[in-house]
């Protein structure tokens, strides 16, 4: 039985070898026996292949604007494990992780002896904690992100007042289907009997399925480009994006997200759309000021965030294909900078497709490396003779951040991107760096 925290997060990784199993059965068993949380507060489910954590992050701090205590359930972390289940922000403390880890390790190891229950996963612990942990602080409403897809995926247990599905693109096709459309699928399975659905900037042949789905579900849709809109005014100084919001009851106007990339001002505006409709549900009179003040206190790690100035670093977790065509559009507005890019990836990725993207930027030098996880790319030879006059290859992403950051000049930027587990271990390094040269060390 674990007694520390470092114990218990210990276990809960010691779970990563039984992998990414799909299904809700083990979950299942696992929240019964805990006397079933999840469904004992209100939640709301948000689906997607990119843009998940950022609308979390908008939503929670819309609705603690109307004073609620608030839940996210998100991953993967950047900064600590216990960013994965947060109340208002607060990462959860290490004596109340401890203390659920207690409870859920003695239920999961019983269920080790079953046969058909046997190998719970870490993704499926850590959600049974999660729901359980939120009911145990009764929140006033959870925000849970899906992990991998949706119709199978293990947060799939709830049944929420509210549901959302960001984005859909080509990732994880080893489990999710080939298409976009097998993906819509997938995606939609969050959808629920009458429970309202709004869905993010989606393509026409995933949303013929998600419709469909819908519409057998009796769910009322809010479409982003038919009920709801954004429109991308400017970059705001020093850092942000200014925009304008509109749907049927009409335009606000200049709204602003700290947080950068046009694609970020879709995320911000389907969080809107969410939070309205959460108020009509309620009964709640919406407010302007509520969005203005929540979209100000937004802050999501390692999405297009800046860590330095002088020199400009800029930490962004592209992890697939979509997220990086995405990332190299809002690259266009530093055209000016010399790029020095750190990339790294899991091996399940199109890494070759993300780095043909990259290498498609001008005035670029990319260096590629290997970080610690069991599923890192390594140093080939295919990626080593890619594209030697713009692509060099380093054994240790450390060797290479040191590398150019000698290098650097005045006009020149540093992007760290690729998994997110990556870029939060050279976030990690580099903050470290940084707040050592301030105290003077």
């Amino acid at each position: 039985m674990v007694l520390t925290e470092n114990e218990a997060i210990e276990w809960i990784h010691s779970r990563l070898k039984f992998g990414s199993r799909p299904g809700l059965e083990r979950v299942q068993a696992i929240l019964a026996a805990l006397d079933h949380p999840e469904n004992k507060i209100p939640t709301i489910h948000i689906a997607g292949t990119n843009g998940k954590g950022s609308t979390v992050s908008y939503l929670k701090s819309f609705l603690m604007e109307l004073g609620l205590t608030v839940g996210t359930f998100t991953s993967p972390y950047i900064e600590s494990f216990n960013e994965r289940m947060m109340i208002n922000g607060q990462p959860i403390p290490a004596e109340k992780l401890v203390s659920l880890t207690q409870k859920v390790q003695a239920i999961v190891e019983k269920l080790d002896n079953n046969e058909h229950l046997a190998g719970a996963t870490e993704f499926e612990i850590i959600t049974a904690m999660g729901f359980l942990y939120f009911y145990e602080e009764q929140v006033d409403i959870a925000v849970i992100e899906v992990g991998l897809g949706g119709l199978l995926d293990c947060t799939n247990v709830i049944t929420p007042i509210l549901t959302g599905i960001t984005t859909i693109g080509l990732d994880h096709q080893d489990i999710l289907g080939e298409s976009l459309a097998e993906i819509a699928f997938q995606k939609a399975g969050i959808i629920k009997r009458k429970v309202p659905l709004v869905t993010g900037v989606i393509d026409e042949e995933s949303l013929v399925v998600i419709n469909q789905i819908a519409k057998e579900k009796q769910a009322t849709v809010w479409h982003y480009g038919t009920d709801y809109q954004a429109t991308y005014l400017h970059r705001k100084q020093p850092w942000g994006e200014c925009f304008d919001y509109q749907d049927e009851e009409g335009m606000i106007k200049n709204l602003v997200t700290p947080l950068l990339g046009h694609h970020q001002v879709e995320n911000a505006a389907m969080a809107i759309r969410l939070f309205k409709v959460y108020c009509q549900l309620k009964k709640i009179p919406f407010q302007n000021k509520w969005l203005i003040q929540g979209l100000a206190k937004t802050f999501w790690p390692a999405r297009m965030e800046k860590i330095s100035d002088q020199p400009l670093i800029i930490l962004d977790g592209a992890h697939n294909l979509p997220a990086m065509h995405r990332l190299v559009e809002n690259l266009q507005d530093f055209k000016d900078y010399h790029k020095y890019i750190l990339f790294s990836a899991l091996q399940t990725k199109d890494v070759f497709g993300m780095l043909d993207t990259l290498l498609a930027l001008p005035n670029t030098e990319i260096i590629v490396s290997s970080f610690e996880h069991p599923k890192s790319i390594t140093m080939t030879e295919q990626i080593e003779q890619y594209a030697p006059e713009k692509l060099s290859v380093v054994s240790l992403w450390q060797f290479g951040l040191a590398e150019i950051l000698e290098n650097m000049q005045e006009q020149d930027m540093l992007l760290i991107t690729g998994s997110l587990y990556f870029v939060s271990q050279v976030r990690q390094l580099l903050l470290n760096e940084i707040e050592n040269q301030e105290e003077g060390v």
